[in-house]
């Protein structure tokens, strides 16, 4: 059994007052699905040692804390458009948002995301039919069309991700994103996935195999 800790979206103070030693118990792995300051990322990084792999949300900037500028979490590894093994998992990652308004930062259309999936799907089946590998883990900022989004342009999630999620069967999908709604739920099975929605932090326990 793997434990990933997955955060997203909001500081959970309650990370704060369960570290390891202090009730929390021992993580393998950090995920991120993104509009997280990236020197809470480290903070986390440096309390749980484990190593964290993330996906840029679309109000990720560049910061400013003691004295430096971030580009990004240091000891983190940006799985945007990528596979990566970590804790013997495999972890696949597609950031941004759909597009509203100016463009800024990390904001596709769906033509857009549509290319990026194709362009991962390509490199999944490469672990498929060469390793035998089946994706463990989806890490996206916004969710699928239709699973825990919302009509609004802004928190509209990607069609895109309905067909990779039905050709390659991850495990798991996590996002964030989108806005908690009352009486929605906030894990759907699509097909052979289960598909997460993440605010603050959620500690998934992953079975072996």
């Amino acid at each position: 059994m793997k434990r990933v800790l997955v955060v997203g979206d909001e500081v959970s103070p309650a990370l704060e007052r369960g570290l390891p030693g202090k009730g929390f118990g021992k993580v393998d792995l950090l995920l991120s699905c993104g509009d997280l300051p990236y020197d809470y990322l480290e903070y986390l990084v440096d309390a749980f040692d484990a190593p964290l792999l993330y996906v840029h949300g679309n109000h990720d900037r560049p910061t400013e804390a003691e004295g430096r500028v971030i580009l990004a979490p240091q000891g983190g590894t940006s799985i945007d458009g990528r596979i990566c093994t970590a804790a013997g998992l495999l972890v696949a990652g597609l950031g941004g948002s759909p597009r509203y308004g100016e463009r800024r930062g990390h904001q596709y259309t769906e033509g857009e995301m549509r290319l990026r999936t194709w362009k991962l799907g390509a490199a999944l089946r490469w672990h498929e039919f060469v390793r035998g590998r089946r994706l463990d883990l989806l890490v996206t900022h916004a969710p699928p069309r239709g699973i825990h989004d919302s009509p609004d342009p802004v928190h509209r999630g990607f069609a895109a991700f309905l067909p990779l999620l039905r050709r390659h069967k991850p495990r798991y999908h996590v996002h964030g994103h989108s806005q908690p709604r009352p009486g929605r739920p906030a894990r759907t099975r699509y097909g052979e996935t289960e598909v997460i929605h993440v605010r603050g932090h959620l500690l998934l326990e992953v079975p072996n195999g």
